[in-house]
Parts: structure tokens; sequence; C-alpha cells
């Protein structure tokens, strides 16, 4: 399996992209019949603005529900094949879970803060990772974002990483005063964690040609094993992951 296959959901309408939902479904429309193998096309889409999308001709082949409110709206008529909520801070996943109901056919991914970790995750539910966001402290130190990783391959749980992951390799963002994390320095760390391996140094690596080379390096095995586990990662640009893997080499 390539490593990087499906990798990308498409979150334009989140910032700091923020697309006008007509923008967003034209994007998403485009990426379809551009067809990179990098991306999965799930249109990630809030709950509170499932009415608009509902109103545009264009309906996405894949549709990942946001829980931003209360009440979740029905989605029967919709291909929607995951949801994804943060656990409230009184609440268990399991009784989240139980609360939501959803049907077999959509899968459930809970955001859970990486530096707070002793839940029990229910068979069949998954995990959400925040990775950056905002401001500097929206993103987690490497140590609480690879304790992360270790628990979902300790305990066998797929996850689904979210905001911050602008680029491929970890760098300085000046406006922030922060360091990013890069997609690319978080899928190599999965990949260490399956091999058994402390994920944290390449989690802080900002050492463009280690980490190719770290890439160029995984075994089909740990490259099948890591994503089982990352299942995927939402993005507010569709076309900066595919440049960057490009730029690095590592797809065509």
């Amino acid at each position: 399996m390539n490593v990087y296959t499906a990798l990308v959901d498409d979150a334009g309408l989140f910032p700091p992209t923020s697309l006008h939902m007509d923008e967003a479904l034209a994007r998403n429309q485009r990426d379809l019949e551009q067809g990179s193998s990098v991306l999965t096309h799930r249109f990630l889409c809030p709950a509170s603005r499932l009415h608009r999308l509902r109103d545009m001709e264009y309906r996405p082949r894949r549709i990942g529900l946001i829980v931003d409110q209360e009440e979740v709206p029905g989605f029967d008529d919709l291909p929607v094949d995951f949801v994804e909520a943060a656990l409230p801070d009184d609440m268990t996943v399991d009784r989240l879970a139980r609360g939501l109901g959803l049907p077999a056919s959509v899968r459930l991914f809970v955001e859970v803060p990486p530096g707070k970790l002793g839940v029990d995750v229910p068979e069949g539910v998954g995990l959400k990772v925040r990775c950056g966001g905002l401001t500097a402290e929206a993103f987690p130190p490497a140590e609480h974002l690879a304790a992360f990783i270790r628990f979902c391959v300790e305990h066998d749980i797929p996850f689904k990483a979210t905001a911050g992951l602008h680029h491929a390799v970890r760098h300085f963002d000046p406006s922030l005063g922060v360091d990013r994390h890069g997609f690319l320095n978080l899928v190599l760390a999965v990949c260490e964690a399956v091999d058994g391996r402390d994920p944290v140094p390449v989690l802080r690596t900002t050492d463009v040609g280690h980490i190719v080379r770290l890439a160029q390096s995984v075994q089909d095995d740990t490259a099948k094993r890591a994503r089982q586990l990352l299942v995927s990662y939402g993005s507010c640009s569709t076309s900066i992951p595919v440049e960057d893997l490009r730029t690095l080499g590592l797809i065509a």
C-alpha cells in the first residue's frame, strides 16, 4: 500500500480557507475529476450547514459530518460515512456513541485532547486528534501527540487528525510563533510507533532530507498497518498536500 493513498479529507469550509459552500463544493468536484490518489474526496461539513449543502446541485461522493451543535440533524439522504464529535468533559466515549445512535455503516470519531488519554473506546469507534488551530496554544507538544499515537497503536484504535497540518514537514510559523506539525511527520510517526520506536524524534524533526529518506524506507507491511490506524486527516487545502509530496519526490 502507498502510505499516502486516500490520506487527505476536504476541509475547505473550515478556517483558515473558510470557503463559501458553493466554492467548496466546486473545488471538491474539480478534485474528484482530477482524481489524485492522495485525496479521499470526503467533504467535511458541519452539522449546522447540512441544510445549505442540501440546497446545492452538486453532492459530494462522501461526506464527513462534523458535530457542532447539540442536535444532530438526520442525514439518511446523504452519503455520510464518518461522524466526528468532540468529547464533553463530563461524558465517556461509550455514552457519547450511544447517545448519537449512528447506523452501523457510519463510523464515529471522537475528539479527545492528546495529553489526556485514559479513555475507554468501544469497538467500532475511532478517536480524533487536533494538531493545531488559530492560536499557538492550539498546537500540542510533540510529546503529547506522540502519546496519543502510541495509545492508538497499543490499543488498536483507528484515528483521524485535524487542524494545523498545512504542509508536509514541520516548520516554524512566525505569525503564531510556533512550530506547525507536518502531515508527513505525523504519518511517519505512526509508522515509527507501529515498528515499536519512539515517535517523538520524527514528530520534532524539521530536516527535510532526513524525513524524505525515512519516508522512502517505510516497509509495505508497516505502511499498511500505519494507515489502518491513521485513517485520514482534514486539510482546508486539497492542493498543497499533493504539491508538497510531489516536490519532495514522494509521489509522481
